[in-house]
């Protein structure tokens, strides 16, 4: 598993919930609520995740992709998209589902959500391409769809948060514990490969 391509399979899967949204016949106000609770649920997770398990990595490992100046830019730039895209959230959630009120805020939810997508396909995900092990990327794919799947059913109380602050907070911090189990499974490996190393014959080393 790779956090990376859980992030791009769960942008799909928002993407296509709001084509759904487009697409669904604009009389039925019950099943349009159902489908918005469902895309909800997995937006705010989604979200929610990222901040918990990818981005405190990304701003210790990152170095700026593509446009981006720097990872402070890229992390302070996805929480701010995050704040707004919760703000977008809470005004769906306010409007009565079909009515043309409710239609403009889906509307917005949707463009916030595909310009922060756009970027940070662009930009972060890119960059923790290029920084993190293969190891790191697994522990925090596991760990985000371990959560994800554990709240699932949940109504998330999700909160805004202070980009600056969350930047400065994860860079003063030491490793997380993401960071530490990904360690010890390299450690663990280099250990396992060394026990499994045929070791050089006497004769070997006597004719040398």
């Amino acid at each position: 598993m790779d956090i990376c391509e859980i992030i791009l399979d769960q942008h799909h899967q928002q993407r296509r919930l709001f084509a759904v949204l487009e697409e669904y016949p604009r009389d039925d106000a019950d099943g349009l609520a159902a489908i918005w609770r469902q895309l909800e649920t997995l937006l705010e997770l989604h979200a929610e995740a990222e901040e918990l398990y990818y981005y405190p990595e990304l701003v210790k490992l990152g170095t700026g992709a593509a446009d981006a100046e720097s990872t402070e830019e890229e992390v302070q730039d996805a929480l701010k998209d995050h704040n707004e895209l919760r703000d977008a959230i809470a005004a769906v959630r306010k409007a009565k589902p079909g009515s043309e009120k409710w239609f403009t805020a889906v509307v917005n939810a949707n463009t916030k959500n595909s310009d922060h997508m756009a970027e940070e396909e662009r930009q972060d995900l890119a960059d923790f391409r290029q920084q993190a092990s293969l190891e790191l990327r697994h522990e925090i794919a596991v760990r985000f769809l371990k959560h994800v799947a554990q709240h699932q059913g949940e109504r998330v109380q999700a909160e805004n948060k202070d980009p600056e602050g969350y930047v400065k907070g994860k860079r003063q911090k030491g490793a997380t514990e993401t960071d530490k189990a990904a360690a010890g499974k390299r450690s663990e490996q280099t250990a396992e490969r060394a026990s499994s190393d045929p070791k050089p014959s006497v004769k070997a080393s006597e004719s040398a």
